[in-house]
Order: structure tokens, then sequence, then C-alpha cells
């Protein structure tokens, strides 16, 4: 297991749909230590495959000092909905108010490809939802409103990072989600 580099915003894995994991052997276990590693060092909440350049439907989550992960995962979110601030760690040092559903029941596999489901309220409902958004090609900025979209965009722009990426010609691609965000993006 490795800390690996995390992409930035402009990478275009991030924008693509992972592929579902098919083969459950020690390359899918090493990818889950990896990522946990990667997340702990960085440190943060949650972290998707995708997010490290690995195009697979694999994330791991550190919620409330409780290390998981999911494999191929389903969501079954309730209709409830919380706006709080979000952040992600291919958007360093960026953080919005994000509208998600305030309970989120995911449905898939662990790294041995036994069933699971996860029950999480609050901020694990909330990292559910934000990581299996990465294995759609979807980003946090995506289920902004356009005000706060407009303004993390700007944000963006002037940062270190963004600009660094943008040296090295990226192109930056701004994907708007096929996803019920229930109105909070008009």
């Amino acid at each position: 297991m490795s800390i690996q580099d995390i992409r930035y915003f402009g990478d275009p894995v991030l924008v693509t749909p992972a592929a579902p994991v098919v083969d459950f052997d020690k390359e899918l276990r090493t990818l889950v230590a990896d990522l946990t590693q990667t997340m702990l060092e960085a440190p943060g909440a949650g972290l998707a495959a995708p997010q490290i350049g690995v195009s697979l439907r694999v994330f791991v989550w550190n919620v409330d000092e409780v290390l998981g992960h999911l494999v191929n995962p389903t969501l079954v979110l309730s209709q409830e909905i919380e706006e709080d601030d979000e952040g992600c760690l291919s958007f360093p040092e960026l953080t919005f108010p994000t509208p998600r559903s305030i309970r989120a029941v995911a449905n898939g596999f662990n790294m041995f490809g036994e069933p699971i489901s996860i029950d999480g309220t609050e901020l694990l409902a909330r990292a559910l939802q934000h990581e299996t958004d990465h294995l759609d090609g979807i980003l946090f900025i995506d289920r902004l409103s356009k005000a706060n979209r407009k303004a993390a965009m700007k944000e963006i722009r002037q940062s270190d990072w963004f600009n660094e990426a943008k040296g090295l010609g990226r192109d930056i691609t701004i994907k708007e989600s096929p996803h019920s965000i229930f109105g909070r993006n008009s």
C-alpha cells in the first residue's frame, strides 16, 4: 500500500463515469488500502478511486473515526434535504454550502465481494453521496446553486493549484449533474 497523488479539478478522470469492479482480487484490496492511506494522509472524510486516477467504482471513508469502503455502490436517498458546507480533496481549500439528502443507504460490496449495506445520516450520508457522485463523474460543484457555482469557479480560477494544472495544458470540464438535485441549482 502506498500514498497516491490526488487528482485535481480539470483532470478528465474526475468527470468520467467509473467502470464497475468485476474482479474482487488482490489488486482491489491494494486499491482499497492505497485509497485509505491517501485519504488519511490528506486528511479527508472520503476518497474515490477516480481521485487517484483509477476509474473503478470504489471509495473509502473516514467519518467519526470509523473507516469503511464500498465497491459498486448504489444509493437510496431520503427526501429530506440539508444544505451544509462541503469540500473535496480534488478542490483544495474550497468549501461551499451543498444540498444533500440527510440520510443515505448505500448498498454494494466489500473488497472480498461480500454484499454490504451502510445506513448513514448527516456527515456519513453526505460522504456516501459525495463519493458515489465521484464514481458517476459528478463533482460537488455540480450540485451548487448557480450563484455559488459562479463564486466557486471564481475561487478556483484564482487558486494556485488550478493555475498550475492549467499551465500543464489540462482542459477544464464543468459537467452538469444528471441526477436530481431537488431544484437547488436553479
